[in-house]
């Protein structure tokens, strides 16, 4: 990949400057730890928008994207297909109950249904999946950056955490809502400038049809149909699962804002990943020999305009940054909530606030450190997984003590979070031909199945008893 001109570098420094410059600037006021963690309770449909698409459309959704669409085509679309349709049912379904629950994590909401075990518990599995998400993201962060300037992909790491720092842990929840709407804006410019002239060379490729049969280029099912649909519940599943998607709920001004909030996430991010996709494939074509995670910003450098590209790398690297460092909060907010303040009983407003910076930095790092040692692996691969691990093992008991609250019982509840969540790492590290959400969720469903079978016989065994 060619090293990025003067004025390439000049648009690129001044776009992240300004965009993490502004949300820094807008949350020069937070100094509480609720007004850190949750916007003090009071932010509108577009800022809840903004902290959610900053976070989904990152790495995975752009450069991830990219790079599996140069071997697969169009299935590289699930990602953010399967987000958006995910965050479509948090708006219809989820927003609404989450937001009237009045509280902060969602382990909090586990430990009120199943009591005091399920907080910490629901803490450390939820932590654990979204760290492979911020992996996923620092996999293309290092890579974009040491081919754009040279640098190796230790330093590469360390400017990533650098602006993790500056992005999130000065202005928390805000400044990541203003810096991801302003973000998005940038990066959508650049994408449909981008995608549109991918699209228009493939359009005039004489032997398109050869070089890209209908399958498995053109097909949402090219790397198998199993795979496919492992993919889609992933995304749908993890979204309603992760802690800082529901968190942006949680900081909405009232449950109506959640859900339009919420919506208007998903109307951005299912259209995000087409441009990426087309990228991709004209990338495979005009340059093969190229490390397919490079497509992307290696189309950006090449094919745009000087400033242009420049203004597009930002808006990727941002887009890196944005996502692990809205993940990050998620973690520190839990952290901060459920084990400093639940487990250890710390109650200073100050400590709180600066245990969940602490954390934020100390997830960045740890991120940085596994894409380090596995710099060969595919991005989404880390995203699905992620989301497989923080599913599996919390969704059902999530749904049921929203909808269902009183169904299953502490100790029900808290062994079918434990158990599932074993039982998909077991998969993924023992049986990979398994797809770990699908044996999280399948464990889940048989324990609350012999739970409420249980429940129904003792019940029926009390009724028979004589008066």
């Amino acid at each position: 990949m060619p090293h990025l001109t003067l004025i390439q570098l000049s648009s690129l420094v001044f776009t992240i400057v300004a965009v993490i410059g502004l949300g820094v600037f807008s949350a020069r006021s937070v100094k509480t730890a609720e007004g850190y963690s949750l916007n003090g309770r009071s932010a509108g449909a577009g800022l809840i928008a903004g902290g959610i698409t900053g976070t989904i459309i990152g790495g995975s959704a752009t450069v991830g994207t990219a790079q599996l669409a140069t071997v697969f085509g169009l299935s590289a679309w699930w990602f953010t297909l399967g987000g958006g349709l995910g965050l479509l049912i948090m708006s219809a379904f989820y927003a609404r109950p989450l937001r009237h629950s009045g509280l902060e994590t969602i382990p909090q909401f586990l430990s009120k249904m199943y009591g005091p075990k399920a907080g910490p518990l629901a803490s450390i599995i939820s932590s654990l999946g979204v760290l492979f998400s911020c992996v996923a993201c620092a996999l293309s962060g290092i890579h974009m950056i040491a081919a754009m300037t040279g640098a190796s992909h230790v330093v590469a790491a360390a400017i990533i955490v650098f602006l993790v720092v500056g992005y999130v842990v000065f202005g928390g929840l805000k400044g990541a809502g203003v810096s991801g709407l302003l973000k998005m804006s940038v990066l959508a410019t650049a994408l449909c400038v981008a995608g549109l002239g991918a699209v228009l060379a493939l359009y005039r490729m004489p032997d398109f049809s050869a070089s890209f049969p209908a399958y498995p280029w053109f097909s949402l099912w090219g790397r198998g149909g199993s795979v496919a649909v492992s993919n889609a519940l992933s995304l749908i599943v993890g979204v309603l699962c992760t802690q800082t998607y529901v968190q942006a709920v949680y900081s909405a001004a009232d449950a109506r804002t959640a859900a339009i909030g919420t919506a208007t996430a998903a109307a951005m991010v299912i259209p995000v990943g087409l441009p990426s996709i087309a990228i991709g494939m004209f990338m495979h074509v005009h340059h093969p020999d190229l490390a397919p995670v490079l497509a992307l910003p290696m189309y950006l450098v090449t094919y745009l305009p000087g400033w242009l590209g420049g203004v597009g790398l930002a808006a990727l690297l941002l887009s890196v940054v944005g996502s692990i460092a809205g993940l990050s909060l998620g973690i520190g907010t839990m952290i901060s909530n459920d084990i400093v303040r639940g487990v250890f009983g710390v109650r200073s407003d100050a400590h709180i606030l600066l245990a969940n910076r602490a954390s934020v930095a100390t997830v960045a790092c740890m991120a940085m450190a596994i894409a380090l040692s596995s710099l060969n692996s595919y991005v989404l691969d880390w995203s699905y997984m992620s989301m497989a691990l923080r599913g599996g093992g919390i969704f059902l008991p999530l749904t049921l003590a929203i909808f269902r609250p009183g169904l299953l019982s502490g100790r029900w509840g808290v062994a079918s979070m434990f158990v599932s969540t074993v039982a998909a790492v077991a998969s993924w590290m023992f049986f990979p031909k398994l797809i770990p959400l699908f044996v999280g969720l399948i464990v889940s469903v048989g324990l609350v199945a012999i739970a409420v079978l249980l429940r129904g016989w003792s019940r029926r065994r009390l009724a028979r008893r004589p008066a």
